[in-house]
């Protein structure tokens, strides 16, 4: 029979504090958050202080299988919050951030099992949004307590009701139709129904007008002067291959383009006919839902083939364009990235129907192994001999651009997420894994290092045998020795983790760039000594310019940096969050993006950024619930005219910034605590 523990009274800290709202959900309380201080430390993870506390008798919560309660918060933008688990006031911590969709009544429905942490992202479900986890692993019989602690990026003081928690032995129901106070949150054309700005787009004849002005513009779009056919520098030409390649000229990495032309690649993510809003027990939270057959029936999407989405950017380009829309989109979205002077097509982007219009791109490649198993989040058993054809299969997406000289390269993976772990992916294969062929590797390596289990004891400090590191369950902490060793396992796993992807995809195609894995961050030195294999080290880095620890990477691999992420929003026009970086308004947005581009090419080790995204993410969110004001045009195919006309006088200059013959654009913004949920 189910059990159900209710928490006790929490105890409020910070400035948050209770107030009056109206009776959304029975009985809920209503707590006000104080405003937040943006003069902080920019890279601050930003929390106010303001929470609520619980204490509970130590080990109560491991009797249990879920801690779920439900939110609403009144306010016009999203609310972050951060929830704890702590064994005692200084042990470890284990932590679930996560997001709140505005006006709408969300359920946070938490899996204690997740505590383990083998996932960094969990499955967003209606109005709760974008749940990852963060901290350490805890022991459920050790925690005592649990904090709720609001993160967010607007000023203002922020209102939210939630109902008391509880923890259950059953999984508690998911909420498939939830409270929406104001009503629906998104209008037929896809903006926001909650949120006034001076450019929000009145009918839908305004809108068809706009993108009928953008086909007719589109053809007649051209690179800058300066720029090769491939968006190269025309002053400077080495010897050709025939595809993009990597040298140093005159004291600098660049990127080389088929014609021999020094290239230096700014390009923008997402270039692809998507704004997709996940609909999954929000179809109420819409004006309109289109029809699902007839010309609306490409406009229904399902993310990892389950999670319904509406691609409101599509229904609008139909409304326009009609049957040919996708072929017209391609074709003036061409014409508008030569205009504004990007010479790449960045990642996740429709490049099968962009190069036909003689644009150079990037793509990404997707391991989806059949033979192999994880043995820690997405980190594979890569001593399974079985991954050397999982491997060779991977490879087989690069057939068909081998031979394509418009192809600058090829993304590994990325953000791979055993990287956001504290842990290395040794360590929590151990945790998560009690049997595999990378556990037994690992025991072998020990056992050359410590030929007995008396031996291995000492030198961990651990009542521990290798039989134990080879198979079974494991519960012991490490010692800093035997993180030591791990450390050092896990850099031999990350080496032939990417070696073998690389042969592999260097038997298809010996002829482009390997562009790396696209790190969140600059990796730690045990991770960064695997990943000798690149021609091109690739991070994303959304801070206010390029991480300068970059150089120390680029000269350890003797090879350049590219930057495959970054972006700055505000909240100054219709979505509910602005990014991870974040400025007061589109003006600073645009010297944001000048800023960060000039600054990254006069560093001789950095050979191009590539900016995400194209377009703004819905008001209800894409499939993770990220709904952000991070792009150069919004769902109705209005362009944002600072970022463009930024974009147009950078890369007017670009080749003379990076060469040094002309100082970067340095009038920067005011740049704002970031978030990353």
């Amino acid at each position: 029979m189910a059990r159900v523990l209710h928490f006790p009274k929490p105890q409020i800290f910070g400035a948050l504090g209770h107030c009056d709202g109206p009776d959304y959900l029975p009985g809920a309380t209503w707590y006000q958050s104080g405003a937040i201080n943006t003069a902080d430390d920019y890279w601050a993870i930003h929390g106010t202080g303001d929470g609520l506390h619980w204490d509970l008798p130590t080990g109560t919560l491991a009797d249990y299988g879920w801690i779920s309660f439900d939110l609403l918060t009144d306010s016009l933008h999203s609310l972050c919050l951060r929830l704890t688990l702590s064994e005692g006031a200084d042990g470890p911590t284990f932590a679930l951030t996560f997001s709140v969709l505005d006006s709408a009544q969300a359920r946070v429905r938490f899996d204690l099992r997740e505590v383990g942490m083998n996932r960094w992202m969990l499955p967003r479900e209606g109005a709760w949004l974008k749940p990852c986890t963060a901290g350490v692993r805890v022991d459920l019989s050790k925690v005592d307590r649990m904090r709720l602690e609001v993160m967010r990026k607007a000023e203002p003081p922020c209102t939210f009701c939630m109902t008391a928690p509880s923890a259950s032995t059953d999984e508690p129901p998911a909420l498939t139709e939830p409270l929406l106070p104001h009503g629906a949150l998104l209008d037929a054309l896809g903006q926001s129904t909650r949120l006034e700005w001076p450019d929000k787009t009145r009918s839908e004849q305004e809108l068809i007008t706009r993108v009928l002005e953008h086909k007719r513009r589109g053809p007649n779009a051209q690179f800058p002067a300066n720029y090769s056919r491939y968006g190269g520098w025309k002053e400077v030409r080495l010897a050709a291959t025939g595809f993009f390649r990597t040298a140093r000229h005159q004291e600098r990495w660049w990127l080389v383009d088929p014609e021999g032309y020094l290239f230096w690649s700014s390009g923008l993510d997402c270039v692809r006919e998507h704004v997709n809003s996940a609909v999954g027990g929000l179809t109420a939270a819409l004006t309109w839902l289109p029809p699902q057959d007839g010309p609306w029936a490409k406009v229904h999407m399902k993310y990892a083939q389950k999670y319904p989405q509406i691609n409101y950017l599509g229904a609008n380009l139909i409304r326009a364009l009609g049957n040919e829309w996708q072929t017209d989109w391609a074709a003036l979205t061409a014409g508008m990235l030569k205009d504004w002077g990007f010479n790449t097509v960045g990642n996740w982007s429709n490049w099968e129907m962009l190069r036909q219009h003689g644009l150079p791109y990037v793509r990404p490649l997707e391991f989806k192994p059949t033979r192999t198993a994880n043995v820690f989040r997405d980190f594979p058993d890569v001593y399974d001999p079985a991954f050397a054809l999982d491997a060779a299969d991977y490879a087989q997406q690069l057939t068909v651009t081998a031979g394509d000289p418009l192809l600058l390269g090829y993304f590994l993976m990325n953000e791979p997420k055993w990287g956001f772990a504290q842990e290395t992916p040794a360590e929590g294969m151990l945790f998560n894994t009690p049997d595999c062929h990378t556990r037994r590797a690992l025991a072998a390596a020990l056992r050359e290092q410590y030929p007995t289990d008396a031996a291995l004891a000492t030198a961990w400090g651990l009542p521990v045998t290798l039989a134990q590191v080879a198979q079974g369950p494991w519960h012991l902490p490490f010692t800093p020795a035997a993180q030591a060793d791990l450390q050092r396992f896990s850099t031999q796993m990350v080496a032939r983790l990417f070696a073998m992807l690389t042969a592999a995809c260097r038997a298809v195609d010996g002829q482009h760039l390997n562009l790396g894995a696209r790190y969140y961050t600059i990796p730690p030195a045990w991770a960064l000594a695997g990943m000798g294999s690149f021609d091109v080290f690739s991070i994303n880095c959304y801070q206010p310019q390029v991480l300068r620890q970059a150089a120390a990477a680029s000269a350890q691999m003797n090879c350049p940096v590219l930057i495959g992420e970054w972006h700055f929003g505000a909240l100054d026009v219709g979505l509910p969050g602005s990014g991870i970086g974040r400025v007061r308004n589109q003006a600073d947005r645009g010297r944001a993006f000048r800023a960060y581009v000039e600054d990254a090419a006069t560093q001789p080790w950095c050979v191009g950024v590539h900016y995400f995204t194209l377009y703004d993410e819905s008001p209800l969110g894409r499939f993770d619930g990220e709904n952000w004001n991070i792009g150069f045009m919004d769902v109705c195919m209005r362009a944002y005219e600072p970022m463009v006309r930024a974009a147009q006088a950078t890369h007017a200059q670009l080749y003379a910034v990076a060469s040094g013959q002309t100082p970067p654009f340095n009038d920067v913004p005011e740049y704002l605590p970031p978030l990353f949920f």
